[in-house]
């Protein structure tokens, strides 16, 4: 008895030492600038988002926090910078949900998108919007569907990379009207929407937050939003569903993920200062302003939704019969 009573107290001291260690180490975290890649061009809006983020953390940090961008083959550059850097909070990954479509997509990745991360926090849920140039001759997503028909292959449309999600949300708009629209590769939605300033490409997905000042300059034509719901941003634009194609709905979010093997408690130290940030009087104003709505969920709250959206994403990519890619 005497023995199995000293076993349970020297259990419990070091149960409370490993606590204390753990609470010690994720706030001496971080112990140099910390690293923020966004897989894509400068100038879109992940690297927007990163950069209104990144420097609200720095603070909270008191350590530098620096975005690098590491554009290519539709995030996955980026990715694999992140899944081989060293498990201890210092170099984060921000990317979309093309991180959740990589999987299903790619006939091999140089990493696995669930074994070689950790999921930290869902930043933000945004939509997405179908815009025109301002030359083609359309006003709606319906206008359109039915230019596409009468012109099947000679229309296109920017794309930020196979299996990005601005490609996959246009593949699924393709597939749902049956039409058939070219599309034309780009570096990011900034590249996107200066195409189709310029008149290079016809139509696009772009992401709202990056699209909103060109349309509301007349830079752009909104023709439809990808969301279940009218955008309170652009009210007198109708959702796709609603103009053209009955029942289709696709929202995008951006989330944080470092490698795997990284202390939870430094995670957790990622998340939960994360979480301030998104909720920051400032930050919202700013996050409003590019239609976007800030979540901050928990690792385990963003682990879960993560593994929903590989297996939606893999259904989606199916539907589109997008042949894997190299």
């Amino acid at each position: 008895m005497l023995a199995r009573r000293k076993a349970l107290v020297l259990a419990l001291g070091l149960t409370a030492l490993c606590l204390v260690c753990a609470s010690a180490r994720a706030q001496g975290f971080p112990e140099r600038p910390v690293r923020i890649i966004v897989p894509f061009a400068p100038g879109g809006a992940v690297d927007d988002l990163a950069r209104i983020v990144g420097a609200k953390l720095g603070n909270a940090f008191r350590q530098p926090v620096v975005v690098e961008n590491h554009a290519g083959a539709g995030g996955n550059l980026g990715a694999d910078v992140v899944a081989k850097s060293a498990p201890d909070g210092h170099t984060i990954l921000q990317t979309t949900n093309g991180q959740a479509i990589s999987p299903s997509l790619y006939r091999a990745l140089p990493f696995d998108a669930v074994m070689d991360f950790v999921p930290v926090t869902q930043l933000v849920a945004s939509t997405l919007v179908l815009v025109a140039a301002p030359g083609l001759p359309v006003a709606s997503t319906e206008e359109l569907i039915a230019l596409a028909k009468s012109r099947p292959g000679r229309l296109n449309y920017g794309s930020s990379g196979v299996g990005n999600p601005l490609h996959l949300t246009m593949e699924m708009i393709k597939f749902a009207a049956g039409i058939d629209i070219e599309p034309v590769p780009y570096r990011g939605d900034a590249q996107i929407n200066t195409a189709l300033m310029a008149g290079e490409v016809e139509v696009a997905v772009v992401p709202l937050a990056t699209s909103l000042p060109l349309i509301a300059a007349g830079k752009l034509r909104a023709l439809g939003v990808t969301s279940a719901r009218r955008s309170a941003a652009l009210p007198d634009v109708p959702t796709i569903a609603e103009n053209g194609v009955a029942g289709f709905a696709s929202s995008s979010w951006q989330g944080f993920f470092v490698p795997a093997r990284t202390p939870r408690d430094i995670v957790d130290r990622i998340q939960r200062e994360t979480a301030k940030v998104l909720q920051a009087p400032d930050v919202r104003g700013r996050l409003a302003a590019l239609s976007y709505e800030p979540v901050g969920s928990t690792p385990q709250e963003f682990e879960a939704y993560f593994r929903s959206e590989l297996a939606r994403f893999a259904g989606v990519v199916k539907q589109a019969h997008i042949p894997p890619q190299d």
